[in-house]
């Protein structure tokens, strides 16, 4: 008997004189008070107290906007499903994580943003690219539209399909030693930028 098999055995006696027949109400989530005024401007809010460098702009302009957010001269890797065109920028076609680690900067879309928390989520669908994309390389563009972006957690969770990998994102990439010194880029991007796209 493996000890799974002998912790669920001991749960199973522990429940065998309780009725489980009868409905028994599941309370609701709780949920946290709305957020003040608009989500998207908390979102750039929360984004940026992060250390993420953040902007809101047009559709019209978005194509200058990314090109300016990228370190001038360096190699820029897009995954296959993005439609915003990156003069010289390379395809993901399942770089080496050696490739991926020689390239400058990445952009990818998102999936939802929460102004709550200044979050980002990733589920890696074609426009965002495989988890690997989002976290090697030293300088991340990201694109959130702002119909994606929602007051909570609980809002993005309903909004995510939890069979797919996910990549929650909040600002770039830190930790701190036992001096509380920060250090950026340790496990992803050093660099996050959000351009928050209007319709």
């Amino acid at each position: 008997m493996s000890a799974r098999d002998e912790i669920l055995g001991r749960v199973r006696a522990a429940l065998a004189d309780v009725d489980t027949s009868a409905d028994v109400a599941v309370p609701a989530a709780p949920r946290s008070a709305a957020p003040p005024g608009d989500v998207v401007e908390l979102f750039l809010e929360r984004v940026a107290d992060y250390r993420a460098v953040v902007e809101r702009c047009s559709v019209a302009d978005l194509v200058e906007r990314v090109r300016a957010a990228l370190p001038e001269g360096g190699r820029v890797v897009v995954p296959p499903g993005l439609e915003i065109e990156i003069v010289g920028a390379v395809a993901d076609d399942h770089l080496s994580a050696a490739e991926l680690d020689a390239v400058d900067a990445v952009v990818t879309a998102a999936r939802v943003g929460i102004a709550e928390t200044g979050t980002i989520v990733l589920d890696h669908q074609p426009d965002q690219g495989r988890r690997a994309l989002s976290l090697v390389p030293d300088h991340h563009v990201c694109v959130v539209r702002a119909d994606q972006i929602v007051p909570d957690v609980p809002d993005a969770v309903t909004m995510l399909d939890p069979s797919r990998p996910q990549t929650w994102i909040s600002g770039p990439s830190a930790t701190s030693d036992i001096e509380l010194d920060r250090v950026e880029g340790v496990h992803g991007p050093r660099v996050l930028h959000v351009i928050v796209v209007d319709p």
